[in-house]
């Protein structure tokens, strides 16, 4: 048996896990519940969830979309996004070229760093997508990485320090002037949690990548304001522009085309362009 074929299923199947895991997160911890030791349970009947309708993939597809106990219609995109990990991560392993040829610790610690930092992007835009707010908590999460992955780059890889002595800098900067809105209006900022998201894009993925993406944010921000008054106009409505401020998820844009972009550089690389 291709022992190849093994670690790529196996690397799909964590994947799918991790799917399963950001839908339960991003639901959760903007209202501040607990992600590791409450037991799963349907947000409809909130019937506990047994180990047979936890299966990434295959539950949903067994149970036709419908929770087990009450019958509710389950949301498509826990279904889309499980398969979506899966296929993420796949596809990172296979171009950053990790096989069972070429398979050493380094590579496994640089996989596992890429999981750590895949995991803060979908949920910090996932979050942002539903609830249009930057978590604080995921964004402290994504400092504690991006920490850890400095300190490896320096003392393992012996990578010049002076650079993340910047980025260190800009993180307490922008954590200063949270803490200053947080005081001054009793609110997060959701500027700052977009700053605090850009630097860690920045630290994980490069400044090439991250101003990629920062284009590519603007540019759909600009095409959705234009097609927001566009219908309006043709409704003959005049709201606010703070509605359609309201209904911006940058978080999620920015998040979305760092993604791509990294997929997209892997690839070039890869083949050589």
């Amino acid at each position: 048996m291709n022992l190849n074929l093994i670690l790529y299923t196996l690397i799909f199947i964590i994947g799918c896990l991790f799917g399963s895991f950001y839908t339960l997160a991003i639901h959760r911890i903007p209202k501040r519940q607990d992600i590791i030791h409450t037991h799963s349970y349907c947000p409809n009947c909130n019937h506990k969830l047994g180990f047979l309708d936890l299966i990434p993939i295959i539950s949903y597809i067994g149970l036709m979309g419908k929770c087990r106990y009450c019958k509710e219609k389950i949301r498509p995109r826990y279904l889309i996004l499980e398969i979506l990990s899966g296929a993420l991560f796949l596809l990172l392993a296979i171009l950053i070229g990790l096989n069972m040829e070429t398979i050493t610790l380094a590579k496994i610690i640089e996989f596992g760093f890429i999981i750590l930092y895949v995991t803060f992007v979908i949920l910090i835009s996932g979050i942002d997508r539903e609830n249009r707010k930057m978590d604080k908590l995921v964004s402290v999460y994504g400092i504690v990485i991006s920490i850890m992955y400095m300190l490896y780059l320096c003392i393992v890889e012996k990578t010049g320090i002076y650079r993340y002595g910047i980025y260190m800098v800009l993180y307490i900067i922008v954590l200063l002037l949270d803490t200053i809105t947080l005081r001054k209006y009793a609110k997060n900022s959701y500027v700052t949690g977009i700053l605090l998201t850009i630097i860690t894009m920045v630290i994980f993925t490069g400044v090439y990548i991250t101003e990629n993406a920062i284009i590519f944010t603007l540019l759909a921000i600009f095409l959705y304001m234009l097609m927001w008054k566009i219908k309006e106009r043709k409704k003959r409505n005049k709201k606010p522009e703070e509605q359609i401020e309201a209904k911006l998820s940058i978080g999620f844009f920015l998040g979305t085309f760092n993604i791509l972009m990294v997929l997209l550089v892997l690839f070039m690389t890869n083949k050589g362009v």
